[in-house]
């Protein structure tokens, strides 16, 4: 094989794999493209546990502060977050918190996922994704996992597992994101 010839061999072996990346990138970016803070927060849709469901997404909550928090009914770390959720609600639902507790749980659930909300009292909103679409959305590794978006619709906080909601560190970041102008 001449010089040429190899160049040539080489030349076509780049253009394969820049090609090939290229459409990778492409036909895959959504499931290349991370959830983080500092990300935008991806739209979903979920639907509510009313008599007649209503289907609501990332947008009704358009220039809110959001506790967005993917959860199960089998879930004992859940259970375990669930009041101080509620209780930082109480505090700051008044100034604006949203707090968005979306049920990952398997199709049939809803009575279940209702008889888990009266159990706890809780007093924000929850949602049920039976497809479980929103774990793919958000790159969700288990549950719970929560996010807090601004007003700007950006991830300010990503947390795994259960965590203390109504903790001073917590408190002082939702304040802050609730002090900053609606958009």
């Amino acid at each position: 094989m001449t010089a040429k010839q190899q160049w040539g061999v080489v030349l076509g072996i780049i253009a394969l794999l820049g090609s090939g990346a290229f459409a990778a990138t492409h036909f895959m970016k959504d499931e290349l493209t991370t959830v983080s803070v500092g990300s935008d927060a991806p739209g979903f849709s979920a639907k509510t546990l009313d008599a007649t469901p209503r289907v609501k997404t990332l947008s009704d909550y358009r220039g809110d502060v959001v506790l967005l928090n993917l959860w199960a009914t089998y879930c004992i770390p859940c259970r375990t977050e669930m009041p101080s959720m509620d209780s930082v609600f109480r505090d700051l639902g008044p100034k604006g918190l949203k707090v968005v507790a979306v049920s990952v749980d398997q199709a049939g659930f809803e009575e279940q996922i209702r008889e888990f909300a009266r159990e706890y009292k809780l007093s924000f909103e929850v949602l049920y994704d039976e497809t479980g679409a929103i774990q793919s959305i958000y790159r969700s590794t288990g549950v719970p996992e929560s996010f807090v978006i601004g007003r700007d619709g950006v991830i300010h906080k990503k947390w795994l597992g259960a965590e203390d909601w109504n903790s001073t560190g917590n408190r002082a970041l939702l304040e802050q994101l609730l002090a900053e102008p609606k958009s």
